[in-house]
């Protein structure tokens, strides 16, 4: 079934349609039960139910805070029944943070695991247990469905609206490439508030497969064995850990989706010692998560474009479009779209496609800075210290200098790390045969040990504010 051809008319969104196909089937795993389609189905009608009761009218927003669990999958469902917006909001925001875009997007209502002080709006108290024994109802898939924050250059969230007849595109076309079928299993190992877990939703509802939920008091390792995972959404840090563990028994693994940029040739050797099928992406909040995906290379790319989207690189900047491409941005005059005349969205991504057809990301526009009169692209250096097989992660970042105006610097995790006394030496060594001598980072941090990367890809500013706050474990000389 076609995005294109569901838009034409109202239809029962896809948690609903899996109930009558598959009403047995394990929709949601939790540590300690199992909730069916059918059941999950009934409980998000019942929460649709108390929903209009409490007065929540359809294109209003509704801001749900807290991590990952039921509750939250739940209202997410229930809000494309009603018509409502889904506005899940991390709880690691700051309360007066959460409290402005409470007021600058005028939100009524607010569901909150924890009750917490929040004006102007109105807290409710849902019963996430009730079932309802009515029919679901056929609901317009064109119509707004959820928001996502997601920082621009500037670092100020704008609130990305979807419709669910973009994520069904997006899913479609990334089940061309990654298959997901009835009773596969994908671990929520993203929180609902990226798009990169809200995907995860979709993609399994449409097909019939298990949204896997988390188990905290297991390790990675020890969760895909009893659960049977099949399928993986990680970063280069959960795989690192996931692989370095001995015990890790992958063979229920079908693929892994991996974020980040560029993967590390060391982690690509051992996932091609275990025989895992890994894909890398380029994606984005705006296009409802994956633009192009390919399996994960050496040379960094991130794969052929997917069907229902559409990609032009003009001047080496990216440009997209199509069916998986937002409505446009929450403002307080309603959805302000984000596109050009012609449709296309401009993304600040640099890019180029290779001879194979797959593309190459080189670089934020807004990540460029100058150094002695030449432009920096941190991205190039990040994936020449990516080579080195002792480096699993790198970012690469500007620091003031009197003489050049900025200096590169870079955070690097791996067992590298571990030999700050010589890491300037070897990584001069290293890099002197793959980048310029003025690319070359002049001072070097440790990546912190407790940093928290929640999405797909890193959040760069927090990290390396967090970082530079920190101290410096080797500094260049000369």
């Amino acid at each position: 079934m076609s995005a294109t051809h569901l838009s034409k008319s109202p239809t029962l969104s896809p948690v609903h349609r899996a109930a009558l196909t598959f009403p047995q089937q394990t929709a949601i795993k939790l540590a300690d039960k199992d909730v069916s389609y059918s059941e999950l189905s009934q409980r998000i009608i019942a929460l649709g139910q108390q929903l209009r009761a409490a007065g929540i009218a359809e294109g209003e927003p509704l801001a749900c805070i807290a991590v990952n669990n039921l509750e939250m999958i739940c209202l997410y469902w229930a809000c494309i029944d009603i018509g409502a917006i889904f506005f899940p909001i991390s709880p690691r925001f700051p309360l007066a943070q959460i409290q402005g875009l409470i007021d600058e997007h005028q939100i009524r209502y607010v569901w909150r695991a924890e009750i917490s002080d929040l004006q102007n709006c109105s807290q409710l108290a849902l019963d996430f247990n009730s079932l309802s024994n009515e029919l679901a109802q056929p609901v317009d898939i064109t119509r707004p469905a959820n928001v996502i924050l997601t920082s621009g250059s500037s670092g100020f969230p704008k609130a990305a609206v979807h419709c669910l007849a973009n994520h069904i595109a997006n899913a479609e076309g990334a089940g061309s490439l990654i298959a997901l079928e009835q009773g596969d299993a994908w671990l929520l190992s993203l929180p609902l508030f990226h798009i990169g877990g809200l995907a995860i939703l979709n993609r399994c509802a449409l097909v019939g497969a298990t949204v896997v939920m988390p188990d905290h008091a297991q390790s990675l390792s020890q969760q895909i064995g009893q659960d049977k995972l099949t399928h993986l959404s990680l970063v280069p840090a959960q795989l690192s850990k996931l692989l370095a563990d001995t015990s890790s028994k992958l063979k229920s693994i079908k693929a892994l989706l991996l974020g980040g940029g560029a993967v590390s040739l060391d982690l690509l050797a051992q996932l091609k010692l275990r025989n895992i099928a890994s894909y890398t992406s380029y994606g984005m909040t705006e296009m409802g998560s994956q633009i192009t995906t390919g399996l994960a290379l050496s040379d960094g790319s991130s794969g052929k474009l997917l069907p229902k989207r559409e990609l032009k690189i003009e001047d080496s900047v990216i440009w997209v479009r199509g069916e998986c491409l937002f409505m446009g941005y929450l403002s307080s005059e309603g959805i302000r779209t984000g596109v050009d005349q012609e449709g296309w969205f401009y993304t600040k991504d640099r890019g180029e496609w290779d001879e194979n057809g797959n593309l190459h990301i080189l670089g934020r526009v807004d990540n460029m800075f100058i150094c002695g009169g030449e432009n920096i692209q941190p991205e190039e250096i990040e994936a020449a210290l990516k080579l080195h097989p002792q480096i699993d992660d790198a970012i690469v970042f500007a620091i003031p200098d009197a003489q050049f105006g900025n200096l590169p610097a870079a955070i690097l995790r791996g067992s590298l790390t571990h030999h700050t006394e010589s890491i300037a030496n070897e990584l001069e060594r290293f890099l002197a045969d793959k980048i310029a001598r003025f690319k070359r980072p002049r001072q070097y941090y440790v990546w912190p040990e407790n940093h928290e990367q929640t999405g797909l890809k890193v959040n760069r500013k927090a990290l390396i504010t967090e970082t530079v706050n920190r101290f410096i474990i080797t500094k260049v000389r000369g």
